[in-house]
C-alpha cells in the first residue's frame, strides 16, 4: 500500500512536471511566433507602405503600446529621453537653477524665480527678466520647452544669456504690435520699455533640496511654538541624511511634536523611506517587502539603525499626489501606530520599478514588484490586471480587505492610504486661480504688481511677519479693475447650462421669471469679487513677493499660519489626550 502510494505521488510529480515543461515550451513557441510576426509586418510596411517610415517612431508607438497593455509604470525611454529619466531618478539636472514661465501679456519666457545659491541668483537674474537669446539663438516666440532644452546642457559649460529687464513703465500696445514688425532692435525687445542686460553664465549640476524647508511653526502674531514641520518633496539620495539633520536642529531649539509634510511628494528611493521610518521606529522593525517573480525582487527591508525617537508625537500630512516612497512612509507610520495620517487620500501606488539597460543606450523602466507594508497590505489603487490587459478604474472599497496595525486598529489595502483624520486642503476661488496661477491671465495684472511692489521695496518684513496692507490691496484692486482682466465664471457657466437644458425639456417658458431673477443674482460683479475673496488673494501675492526676497523657504514658510492642514495638524499635536485616543 505504502509503495503504491509512492508511485502514484511519484507520477502526479512527472505530470505536474511534464505540464510545466510543456506550458514554457509554448509560451516560448507563442513569443517567437508574434516577435516573427512582428518583424514581417514591418518589413512589408517598410518596402510597400505608401509614405516612407521613420523606424523610430513606428516601432517606438509599438513598443509603447505594448507597455501600456501592461501597467501604468512600466516606461521605454529611447536615447534622446535618457537625460529625463535620469533627471527624475536623481533630482539633478545641468542648468542656471531658476524657474522660468510664460509671460503671456508680452509672449515671451521669462525669469520666473531663481532659486538661492544657483548659477541665475548669483548672476544676478530677477523675476520677469525677458530671456532674448542664449548665447546666438534667439529665444523671442519660443516656448518654455524650447528655452529650458537650450538653458540647460553639461555642467561646467559658460553661456551668454541675454536678457530684457522690464523698467516699469506702462507699455503702449499699438506700440509693441508695431515694434513687432520691424526689424532689429525693436523686434528683438517688442516695444518692452526697459534694460537690455547680458550675462556670462556657468551651467552647474543643480539638485533641488528634498528637504527645502524646515523649522518650529510659528504663531498667527510670528511667535515660535514646539511644533516643528519638515517639508519632504521628493525621495532622493541621502534625503533621510537632510531629514535627519533637520530633526536633531529642531529638537535643539525646543521640538516637542512633529509635523512631516509630504503632500505633492511623488516619491523616489524604497531604502530612503526605510531609513527615514528608521527614525521615528526601533531596530529590527520590518517596514516592507516586496514580492516579485524572481528571487532578487523579493525582499524584506528592516530598519538598521537606533532610532533617533520613538515617541515624541508626529503627524504625517499626505494627498492625492503622495505615492510611492510616501506612501511607505506614512503607510508604515500608520501600521506601527507611530503617527497620526492626516489630510485627503494618498494615490495607490503600490507596484516597484527598477531600470534595465538596453541595446543603443536606451532604457527601461520595469515593474518588477508589489510591496507590503508592516501591516502586510499592498495599497495599489488602480486594477492594472484584467482580461484583455492595460489599466483601467481604481479599485473599490468594497473590494478590499482588512488588515490589523500593531496596536489593533483597522486599516484597509488597495486605494492608497486612508487617512485617520481626512481634512481637505483650502480651495482656490475660482478668480483667485485665473488671477494668481500661470497661464490664465493674458493681463499678467499679478506678475506686474509683485515686480513694481519689488522694484519699490528694497526690503520687506520677515517672511512670515510680511502682509499686504489696505492700502497695498486697494492700489491691486484698482489696477485689476482696469487692466480688462476677465475670468471664466463657473456659476455662469452652470447656468447656460441649465438654461439650455430647462428648454430642452420644456420647463423654461413656465420658469423663466425664476431664471431671469436667478441671472440678475449671479450677475458678474468683479470689484465685490475681489473684496469677497481678499485673504487668499493676498496670500498668493504676498507668497510671490516673499519669493523674491527670501526663495523658496520664504515662501514656504509665508504659508504656514495660514494653511489650515497645517493648522489642523498643529490643534491635534496640542491635544495629547485626542492625539493619543486616535492611536488607540
Amino acid at each position: 500500500m505504502i509503495h503504491t502510494r509512492i508511485l502514484l505521488l511519484l507520477a502526479m510529480m512527472t505530470v505536474s512536471l511534464s505540464a510545466g515543461a510543456e506550458e514554457k515550451k509554448n509560451d516560448a513557441f507563442a513569443v517567437a511566433r508574434n516577435l516573427e510576426t512582428f518583424s514581417a509586418i514591418y518589413k512589408q510596411l517598410d518596402m510597400m507602405y505608401v509614405d516612407t517610415l521613420d523606424a523610430d517612431v513606428t516601432v517606438g508607438a509599438g513598443i509603447r503600446s505594448m507597455l501600456r497593455s501592461l501597467d501604468p509604470y512600466t516606461e521605454y525611454y529611447p536615447p534622446e529621453e535618457m537625460k529625463d529619466l535620469k533627471t527624475m531618478l536623481t533630482g539633478k539636472y545641468a542648468g542656471i537653477g531658476a524657474l522660468i514661465k510664460q509671460n503671456m501679456k508680452l509672449g515671451r519666457v521669462i525669469i520666473d524665480e531663481p532659486y538661492e545659491g544657483m548659477p541665475a541668483a548669483e548672476a544676478g537674474l530677477k523675476k520677469g527678466d525677458v530671456i532674448l537669446s542664449v548665447d546666438d539663438s534667439t529665444m523671442v516666440g519660443k516656448t518654455v520647452s524650447y528655452v529650458s532644452s537650450h538653458l540647460r546642457g553639461e555642467p561646467g559649460t559658460t553661456f551668454l544669456l541675454k536678457v530684457l529687464r522690464p523698467s516699469g513703465e506702462k507699455t503702449d500696445n499699438n506700440a509693441a504690435i508695431a515694434a513687432k514688425k520691424k526689424k532689429g532692435k525693436d523686434d528683438e525687445t517688442g516695444g518692452i520699455p526697459g534694460e537690455v542686460l547680458k550675462f556670462k553664465i556657468t551651467r552647474k549640476a543643480i539638485q533641488m533640496p528634498s528637504v527645502p524647508y524646515y523649522g518650529l511653526i510659528p504663531t498667527t502674531d510670528g511667535t515660535a511654538t514646539t511644533v516643528g514641520y519638515v517639508l519632504l518633496t521628493q525621495f532622493t539620495d541621502n534625503c533621510s541624511r537632510d531629514f535627519r539633520r533637520a530633526l536633531v536642529d529642531m529638537r535643539s531649539q525646543g521640538m516637542t511634536s512633529l509635523v512631516v509634510d509630504l503632500r505633492n511628494n511623488g516619491g523616489g528611493a524604497l531604502n530612503e523611506a526605510v531609513k527615514i521610518v528608521n527614525l521615528f521606529v526601533p531596530k529590527g522593525t520590518t517596514i516592507v517587502t516586496t514580492k516579485g517573480r524572481i528571487k532578487r525582487s523579493t525582499n524584506e527591508y528592516k530598519t538598521d539603525t537606533e532610532p533617533l525617537d520613538t515617541i515624541m508625537p508626529v503627524v504625517v500630512l499626505v494627498n492625492g499626489n503622495t505615492a510611492s516612497a510616501s506612501e511607505i512612509t506614512s503607510g508604515s507610520l500608520q501600521d506601527l501606530d507611530r503617527a497620526v495620517v492626516m489630510g485627503t487620500r494618498t494615490f495607490g501606488k503600490g507596484l516597484v520599478q527598477q531600470t534595465v539597460d538596453l541595446p543603443h543606450d536606451a532604457s527601461l523602466k520595469l515593474t518588477v514588484s508589489k510591496y507590503f507594508i508592516p501591516s502586510g497590505r499592498c495599497i495599489q489603487a488602480i486594477n492594472y490586471k484584467h482580461t484583455g490587459g492595460g489599466y483601467r478604474e481604481h479599485i473599490p472599497d468594497s473590494l478590499t480587505h482588512e488588515f490589523k496595525t500593531r496596536g489593533g486598529r483597522t486599516v484597509r489595502d488597495g486605494g492608497g492610504i486612508k487617512p485617520d483624520i481626512e481634512v481637505k486642503a483650502d480651495s482656490i476661488p475660482n478668480i483667485a486661480g485665473y488671477l494668481c496661477q500661470g497661464g490664465y491671465d493674458s493681463t499678467e495684472v499679478v506678475l506686474d504688481y509683485v515686480m513694481d511692489y519689488v522694484r519699490s521695496h528694497p526690503a520687506i518684513a520677515p517672511a512670515t511677519e510680511f502682509h499686504l496692507t489696505d492700502q497695498d490691496y486697494a492700489e491691486f484692486k484698482q489696477r485689476v479693475m482696469e487692466s480688462g482682466f476677465k475670468y471664466d465664471r463657473e456659476t455662469s457657466r452652470a447656468y447656460d447650462d441649465l438654461v439650455q437644458m430647462a428648454k430642452f425639456e420644456g420647463y423654461y417658458n413656465d420658469a423663466q421669471p425664476e431664471f431671469e431673477a436667478l441671472k440678475a443674482k449671479l450677475s458678474h460683479n468683479l470689484s465685490r469679487e475681489l473684496d469677497n475673496n481678499r485673504t487668499v488673494i493676498s496670500h498668493l501675492i504676498e507668497q510671490s513677493i516673499i519669493a523674491a526676497y527670501y526663495y523658496q523657504k520664504g515662501a514656504i514658510a509665508c504659508t504656514l499660519t495660514y494653511d489650515s492642514q497645517i493648522q489642523e495638524a498643529v490643534k491635534l499635536l496640542n491635544d495629547k489626550e485626542r492625539y493619543e485616543s486616535i492611536l488607540k
